[in-house]
This record gives structure tokens, C-alpha cells and sequence, in this order.
């Protein structure tokens, strides 16, 4: 069976997160030339901009690629979903780790951030989305080195209900503030009653399961 060395996918991940956290920095100084590189959440720009349209498709196109890229380098599909899981992961915590080294940004865990456009913006204090992210290196790298091609998959059906359910409160806090977002205004206090037992019961759960698996 196909594998990609763990080592290549880390590679290949921070590779694509450096190019993120560049556009990134292009874009802000673009689309707001006089606000400091190192500024907080800004408005986004006017809903029929083609540079907005232009940025959707951007991203659409990025999940393709980190979708793409594991599709690659698996063939088992749960290792698959590993693979995904662990270069998502790791582009994010990479992106970010860029963008604070080049600009300055985030000065805080807690300074907020559009997270994603697609459909409707997506926004969080920089700490949310990094949890998530942390928690898909880790439990992705346990998969692509603890299963290998005669271990039966610990994870069964109801197990995978209960990560969409975890997954659907972490995205329900993302795109709580969508409202505000869209009328360029600062976001309401974030709803972490909504994120954190999403994103601590599904980890506990995955921990739970692959140790009895």
C-alpha cells in the first residue's frame, strides 16, 4: 500500500502554509493600504469586489489541494482522512507562526481573525482555530503511525457521530459572529460555551477509543 513518510507531509504542509501566510500579507496590503500591518480584524471588502469573489475561490481551491494531496499519499481510507487531518492541521499552525513572524500578527491567542469566506465569513480569536489544529496533528499523526495495513480501525460509526457532532459545534462557533462580520463591525464575545465541548469531547472521545482499540 502507498504511503507518504510523515516527514514529506510535514514538509509539503508548511510549505503550503509559508505561501498562505504570504498571500495573506499581500492581500491586507492591497485591500487596505493604510492600516498597519500588524492591525487587528478588519472589515471585509464590499460583497460584489471580484477580489472577494477571487478570494473565495482561493480557498475552495486550497481545500482541494490539502484534499488532493492526501488522496495522494493514502489509499486506506481512514489513513486518508489521517493524512488530510495532519496537513490541514499543520498549514494552519504554520500560517499563523509565519504571519507572526513577519508581521507581527497575532500580537494576542485571543486577537480575532476570519477564518474562511465560504459561505459566509467564518471568525474566531486565533486560539480557537489553533486548538483545532493541534488536536489534528496530534490525533492524525497517532492514525498514520499507529495503523498500519493489518491493524483493524479502532473507530466504528457511532464514533464518527460523535466527531461530526463535535465538528458541528466548533463550526456553529466560527461562523456565530458571521452577522456582525458581514456589516464590518467587530465581533460579539466568542462562544466558547458552543466551541469547547465540541473540541474537547471529541478529543477525549478519539483518546478514548484508540486506547481500547
Amino acid at each position: 500500500m502507498r504511503r507518504a513518510p510523515l516527514v514529506w507531509l510535514t514538509l509539503w504542509s508548511a510549505a503550503f502554509g509559508v505561501a498562505e501566510a504570504a498571500v495573506v500579507v499581500y492581500l491586507r496590503r492591497l485591500c487596505y493600504p493604510d492600516a498597519p500591518a500588524s492591525g487587528p480584524l478588519l472589515p471585509l471588502p464590499d460583497v460584489d469586489d471580484p477580489l472577494l469573489h477571487t478570494e473565495m475561490a482561493r480557498e475552495a481551491a486550497t481545500l482541494l489541494m490539502l484534499l488532493g494531496v492526501a488522496f495522494l499519499a493514502e489509499r486506506r481510507p481512514l489513513r486518508r482522512f489521517a493524512a488530510f487531518a495532519f496537513v490541514f492541521g499543520m498549514w494552519d499552525l504554520v500560517y499563523y507562526a509565519v504571519l507572526r513572524v513577519t508581521i507581527g500578527w497575532p500580537a494576542s491567542l485571543l486577537d480575532w481573525d476570519v477564518l474562511f469566506l465560504i459561505p459566509r465569513p467564518w471568525a474566531a480569536p486565533v486560539l480557537a482555530p489553533l486548538l483545532v489544529s493541534l488536536a489534528l496533528v496530534g490525533a492524525a499523526a497517532l492514525v498514520l503511525a499507529g495503523l498500519n495495513d493489518d491493524r483493524p480501525s479502532p473507530l466504528r460509526p457511532r464514533d464518527w457521530g460523535v466527531f461530526a457532532a463535535g465538528a458541528a459545534l466548533i463550526l456553529w462557533s466560527f461562523v456565530w459572529s458571521a452577522g456582525p462580520v458581514d456589516a464590518g463591525a467587530m465581533p460579539a464575545p466568542y462562544p466558547w460555551w458552543l466551541f469547547l465541548p465540541g473540541w474537547a469531547g471529541g478529543l477525549l472521545w478519539f483518546a478514548w477509543r484508540w486506547c481500547r482499540g
